[in-house]
């Protein structure tokens, strides 16, 4: 990320009221209230407790060294030792994101989900992926990575007990693999599996946040440099009548506004942030929340104030301690991964909002585009790519910041800066807007190929276009004929996507908050037909449905960078009924209706659920091992297109041009090739079939024109730089340009 501009108020990536720098004195910014008591000295007298107890607190010593022997960062310690002045530290460059060669190791992903993967009965989540039947289904498609989502106990700790997830496994307490997903030993065996097959396994680590897991319990005990992991403010019992009470049966409570404030005007805090990420009136209004009162190991009673930008389980990581705690916890984390599990590649989860900072006086806390995040996703990718690794961060940010971040962090981005564009595009049948951002990408000078072009994954579809709505929300740009701010053109195109796939157009999708739209792609598609009932799918209209999937595949597989795809678009899922996910969308979370179970491989087809509960949705496509018998299934024309990507190296050329069309539905983006040649991919958004031509500067005249999926000659680049070309509806196809051969010289 860039640092901030001093006069800029466009608010963070996602939205908020300011980014401005603090313009504070440094006497300002230590203690503003001065309490004597909390200043640093460097020797502090100790206390102990005169006998231990049997509480779970500092007083109970077995209590606590079971905790230290359960905690992350007491891992990441001994991993350090064990790898420090080791020679295999020194032996790969790591100065700078290489984005290219990660597309090289692993251009196409599948992305995994462990809670709606259903396996045979009895058989683990890690077993299924390391099954050799899949690997050989994926390479026979022409998938090369397996990312497998989040499979380290998460949750937290309640005395001896542990506490489920409250975010999908992404508030991690331990090192460990959940026994839910199944061993350690299965999963180094999907490690070397995958490598058999050619392929990487791609896992994740959370620098943002932890779990109330045994870290958090000790820094609740202030236990050696464990509060150091956190944002954690121990509040004097002078002045514990600042805190609200704790509910009976929970060990915390969110600060109210007022409280936030009465907090941050006594000098502990800084106060409220440019957004509250999960705001729910009365559950969390603000960004903080108090502990109830615990003893320490020394006997002392303690309530902490603790920083979560997420979910109250989920405390945030400060990444500027003394200690340097939270730092070591998470470079252990991944270190652990790849060297020890065997994955080659991470993914950074919640990397954008490393980094807190005091404001100017009446203005929210610097919480995002902060210089640390930058700063420690070098620190973070560094590492990974000094063992030999890559990283990929999945944060909605402004085109700017993923430049800057592509210049020192993580090796590649998520793409969000075209996501919306290509679904606006499919349910208006107009690639206006996705060519509008796929030229904003080239001026600002972000590489394609460092980039994740995805289709569906555990997540709605983003649409918060914070390119547009923050950072440019007062610049002009053109669609549909009219000049419009970013603000404006952000909020219209949300308008169109949510009119057009929800409510009566889409009644099987549903607004997420204000970050997007719970659907599948199949669930987009339909909507985008104009199917409304989910159930009256006859095999002419799946076959449409297929037709435009395999088009938005087109879309993002015949492009410079990764290309990945989950198992909801191979088995074609629908969303699931609000009903059968009631309670888990209690609390507004409607992305549970996209994360439907679904059986890849057929292996149990008697199954209605997951093995984690979750409820199964419909399949269009039927598994992978029946789809690979039918010539005109979803899997086989995604092997041709991915056979056309991989024969030609598509994911590693360079995106040359994003020319105006002849017809309102059709894209075409122009490539040059590692070899020099240009490649060409022409798709059309629209249900009509289209005649028209294709027109670039970069197009020499009288060079023939080839399609390499049927390796046909279909034209001839004329003396404007154009050729013909005539596509049926939701079709697409990949076209080299081969130069005219030159009359040799004359001796």
């Amino acid at each position: 990320m860039s640092n901030p501009d001093p006069k800029d108020t466009g608010g963070g990536p996602n939205g908020g009221a300011t980014t401005e720098v603090p313009e504070i004195t440094f006497d300002e910014q230590f203690y503003p209230a001065r309490p004597k008591a909390l200043r640093p000295v460097a020797r502090r007298r100790q206390y102990f407790a005169n006998a231990p107890s049997l509480e779970f607190d500092g007083r109970n010593k077995t209590y606590v060294e079971w905790l230290r022997n359960q905690s992350m960062l007491g891992d990441a310690d001994v991993l350090a030792r064990q790898l420090s002045g080791q020679a295999s530290m020194w032996q790969h460059s790591f100065a700078h994101p290489n984005p290219r060669a990660a597309v090289e190791r692993a251009s196409v992903w599948f992305t995994a989900y462990p809670l709606s993967f259903v396996t045979t009965p009895g058989q683990s989540f890690l077993a299924a992926l390391g099954d050799p039947a899949l690997w050989q289904a994926f390479r026979e498609i022409g998938v090369r990575a397996l990312h497998t989502g989040p499979v380290k106990k998460a949750g937290g700790l309640r005395g001896w007990a542990e506490t489920p997830s409250v975010d999908g496994h992404f508030d991690r307490i331990s090192m460990a693999i959940d026994p839910l997903f199944g061993s350690e030993e299965e999963f180094r065996r999907m490690c070397e599996v995958a490598a058999e097959f050619g392929g990487t396994i791609i896992d994740d680590i959370v620098p943002g946040h932890t779990g109330k897991g045994p870290d958090f319990r000790l820094a609740e005990m202030n236990y050696r440099d464990y509060p150091g992991i956190y944002h954690m403010i121990d509040i004097p019992e002078s002045d514990w009548h600042l805190l609200p009470a704790v509910p009976e049966g929970e060990d915390s409570v969110n600060l109210s506004p007022d409280a936030e404030l009465a907090l941050q005007q006594a000098g502990y805090i800084i106060g409220r942030l440019q957004r509250v990420i999960f705001y729910e009136p009365g559950v969390k209004e603000t960004n903080w929340s108090a502990t109830g009162p615990i003893v320490d190991t020394t006997g002392q009673t303690r309530r902490w104030v603790y920083l979560h930008y997420f979910k109250a389980g989920q405390p945030s990581i400060n990444w500027l301690d003394p200690t340097f705690s939270g730092m070591r916890l998470v470079v252990g984390d991944a270190l652990h991964s790849l060297l020890d599990l065997g994955t080659g590649a991470l993914r950074l989860d919640a990397n954008g909002f490393l980094g807190v900072e005091k404001s100017a006086e009446e203005q929210p806390g610097w919480s995002e585009g902060h210089p640390l995040s930058e700063a420690a996703n070098q620190l973070i990718g560094s590492m990974v790519r000094k063992v030999g690794g890559f990283s990929f961060q999945e944060l909605n940010l402004t085109i700017d910041d993923i430049k800057a971040t592509s210049e020192t962090g993580p090796d590649l981005s998520y793409d969000f800066i075209t996501r919306p564009g290509y679904h606006h595009a499919l349910v208006t049948e107009d690639t206006e807007f996705l060519r509008l951002t796929l030229r904003l990408a080239m001026e600002i000078g972000v590489d394609q190929a460092s980039l994740v072009h995805a289709l569906q994954n555990h997540d709605e579809l983003t649409y918060e276009l914070v390119h547009f709505a923050t950072r440019h929300k007062d610049d002009v740009f053109q669609l549909g004929g009219s000049d419009l701010t970013g603000a404006e053109l952000a909020e219209q195109v949300q308008t169109t996507l949510r009119d057009r796939l929800t409510g009566e157009n889409g009644p099987y999708n549903a607004v997420f908050t204000t970050n997007g739209i719970a659907c599948t792609t199949v669930s987009v598609i339909m909507a985008a037909l104009g199917i409304k009932d989910q159930a009256s799918l006859t095999p002419g209209i799946i076959e449409k449905v297929r037709g435009a999937h395999l088009l938005l595949a087109m879309y993002n597989a015949l492009q410079p960078g990764v290309f990945a795809l989950s198992g909801w678009d191979m088995s074609g899922m629908t969303t699931l009924d609000m009903d059968q996910v009631k309670e888990l969308t209690s609390q507004g979370d409607t992305r549970w209706i996209n994360r439907g179970a679904h059986d890849l491989m057929g292996t149990n087809p008697g199954a209605l659920t997951s093995a984690a509960g979750m409820p199964l949705s419909r399949s269009l496509y039927g598994p992978l091992p029946e789809q690979l018998k039918d010539e005109n299934s979803f899997a086989r024309g995604l092997q041709k297109i991915l056979t056309v990507r991989e024969t030609w190296g598509i994911a590693t050329s360079v995106l040359l041009d994003v020319p105006d069309v002849s017809h309102r539905g059709l894209l075409v983006m122009v490539h040059r090739l590692e070899s020099g040649t240009i490649q060409v991919t022409v798709l059309n958004f629209s249900g009509e079939s289209i005649a028209g031509s294709v027109n670039s500067q970069h197009l020499e005249p009288g060079a023939v024109v080839r399609d390499l999926f049927t390796d046909e000659t279909v034209g001839a680049v004329d003396d404007l730089h154009s050729f013909f070309i005539g596509l049926d509806a939701y079709e697409g196809t990949a076209l080299l340009i081969e130069e005219p051969e030159r009359p040799a010289a004359q001796g």
